[in-house]
């Protein structure tokens, strides 16, 4: 049974302690903020007030897109191995602006060899190296061959680019039309 939603009505101080609890849960961006603000009953005009919380929640420097943004990226790059278009699109996601966005990914990819974190990527997931396919019986070459496919696929969930998933799966021998054929499904 799901729980029943308060009927509070908020005024401006409420909403603003409202606001810093939450915050204090875990660091959040404006628009996940806002997402959760406008879910509250307020007295009055309820988008002047969130503004207000907002805005003043700004001047404090307790809401910093910049900053979460920043976090974020090193966290998920650092922590989980997580290549830069998997940042990307979860930054986004969070209502994050493009322009914060872009210069985050540059400034945290910074000088990081992609194919280096990719192969961290692998080893933390415990992801196994496809069984040679080469001079094998058909069952065993399409096995292989989804094995490679279910390597790709989480390389590429994880947020790295074609190109240096190819690099990695080559110096597991892996056959060029494979290869190929699983660029062009990820295209």
């Amino acid at each position: 049974m799901p729980f029943a939603r308060s009927n509070k009505v908020h005024d401006p101080a409420s909403l603003y302690d409202y606001a810093v609890q939450a915050l204090g849960r875990r660091m959040r961006t404006v628009a996940e903020l806002k997402r959760l603000l406008r879910q509250k009953n307020v007295e009055g005009d309820k988008d002047a007030a969130i503004e207000a919380v907002i805005r003043k929640l700004k001047e404090q420097r307790y809401l910093d897109d910049s900053r979460y943004a920043s976090m974020y990226a090193t966290i998920r790059k650092e922590g989980a191995k997580h290549g830069p278009q998997r940042i990307i699109t979860d930054l986004k996601l969070k209502g994050v602006h493009k322009d914060v966005i872009a210069k985050t990914v540059d400034d945290t990819y910074d000088g990081v060899n992609e194919e280096e974190l990719a192969r961290a990527f692998i080893a933390r997931k415990r992801l196994k190296q496809p069984t040679k396919s080469v001079g094998r019986d058909a069952a065993s070459r399409k096995q292989s061959q989804r094995e490679t496919a279910k390597v790709f696929r989480a390389l590429l969930r994880a947020g790295f680019k074609s190109a240096t998933i190819i690099k990695v799966l080559k110096k597991w021998d892996v056959e060029d039309e494979l290869l190929t054929a699983l660029d062009e499904e990820s295209q």
